[in-house]
């Protein structure tokens, strides 16, 4: 993260002929939104004096109380390097603010920081996260609009010319360095057209925009080869999934304390309790990691998808599983996240349910170590295995009942969310899909 002064930006656009900024912010779908200025404007931006109206943004105010104020966060000023060199676009990263000066409780990036305040308020100075965000190319037809048909046959680790997302991919991992990213990896997946680009972790508000910006880059790029870029978690029938695996970490004073040389697995008791708070609540936070009725037909047990409320250091079928490094580099991965999510809400609900995990020293169940996809019905009610829930709407009645829910939303995003959410499963159980008409239509 770039620190930079109102000064530092005032200069940077002059000197870079800078014309247009946009102002973004992000509504509780994770979707972004923006306010385009000039640069004649940017200072009064800057001063935190930009307003518009959020009664026209899902999840925020109603038109009797619809003025909002942006307040940019100056680290997040970029430049677009996909923009014209002439006139240059940037933007900054806005928090939202009602008018008396008090942070607005539907921004989600507010819902971020306070349990960013609660894991500093227990002594703990950062939230480490490195996020795997896959994503599909497909092509698009004569008009330009998305077709779900791949562009390559391609599958895990295969190169060009097997691989003709490599050119959009390459250029991807291109724009993310000029922005500021650091690539640790980018490689092509196992269903073909399915991609991923790894960014190197960071502090959770800082990953929460970068992944904000990850999506905004790899669609814009896609566009620019002809392709169309998604990261719907299950596009296509019968070839796995896209997700977002998560790995995150906890800091004191600068040092990991998820790492213990003298403890089991050389995990601290903090570590285990961690991932005892994500055992406890994963099914009522699910709806906010997995937020879209799509999300669950990726989660089903086949394609290795992480259904399994399981842990384990030495295998991968449970959901949260322990990566071999120690040191600094332990950490704790939950596997079933996926890119639809609004990072901002879903960091907030893992790490304030790791964080309940310590308040409340929850021991987790003991690890397995099996492959859970190869066990029976029987062997996993053994052996106490619970799944995720099967359906948005399964998620969203959890996410109801939960009181930890509540507390990660707060009550302006959580009446909202679980409504918006409610009306998104009746439109979807009220449709009548190609597979009904296919299977009954002749039949009966």
């Amino acid at each position: 993260m770039s620190s930079y002064s109102k000064n530092d930006i005032l200069q940077i656009v002059r000197e870079q002929d800078v014309k247009f900024i946009r102002l973004q912010f992000t509504d509780m779908f994770g979707i972004i939104k923006n306010v385009a200025i000039t640069v004649e404007q940017l200072e009064k931006a800057l001063d935190n004096k930009c307003m518009f109206d959020g009664s026209s943004i899902e999840g925020f105010v109603r038109i009797e109380e619809s003025d909002m104020y942006l307040r940019p966060d100056l680290s997040t000023f970029v430049i677009f390097p996909w923009r014209p060199q002439n006139g240059k676009v940037a933007r900054l990263i806005c928090d939202v603010y009602n008018p008396d000066g008090t942070p607005f409780e539907g921004d989600p990036r507010n819902v971020l920081k306070r349990a960013l305040k609660k894991a500093s308020d227990m002594g703990y100075d950062t939230f480490n996260v490195g996020p795997e965000c896959e994503f599909f190319l497909f092509l698009t037809d004569e008009e330009g609009n998305p077709t779900t048909k791949t562009h390559d046959n391609a599958g895990y680790f295969d190169l060009g010319p097997v691989d003709l997302g490599e050119n959009a991919r390459r250029e991807i991992c291109l724009v993310l360095e000029q922005m500021g990213f650091e690539i640790e990896a980018s490689h092509h997946e196992v269903a073909p057209g399915q991609h991923e680009i790894d960014f190197k972790y960071g502090d959770a508000l800082t990953t929460a925009d970068n992944i904000m910006t990850f999506k905004m880059v790899v669609k814009t790029i896609a566009q620019r080869h002809g392709l169309h870029a998604t990261f719907m978690p299950k596009p296509i029938f019968g070839i796995n999934g896209s997700g977002m695996h998560t790995n995150v970490s906890l800091c004191r004073e600068g040092k990991n304390i998820f790492y213990d040389k003298e403890g089991d697995l050389q995990l601290s008791s903090e570590a285990y309790w961690f991932i005892g708070g994500l055992v406890k609540n994963i099914s009522s936070i699910v709806a906010i990691t997995n937020p879209i009725i799509n999300s669950y037909k990726r989660l089903v047990p086949d394609y290795e998808a992480p259904v399994y409320i399981a842990w384990s250091a030495r295998n991968r079928s449970p959901l949260i599983r322990i990566p071999a490094v120690r040191g600094e580099g332990t950490r704790v991965e939950l596997r079933c996240p996926d890119p639809t999510c609004n990072p901002y809400l879903a960091l907030a609900a893992v790490l304030t349910s790791g964080l309940q995990g310590i308040e409340s020293k929850i021991q987790p169940p003991s690890s397995i170590d099996r492959n859970i996809f190869d066990m029976t019905e029987e062997q996993r009610e053994l052996e106490g295995i619970l799944s995720l829930p099967g359906s948005l709407k399964e998620a969203i009645d959890n996410l109801e009942r939960s009181e930890i829910a509540k507390e990660i939303l707060g009550e302006h995003i959580f009446e909202r969310y679980i409504k918006a959410k409610n009306k998104e499963w009746d439109e979807y159980r009220t449709k009548i899909s190609s597979w009904e008409v296919e299977t009954y239509l002749t039949k009966y």
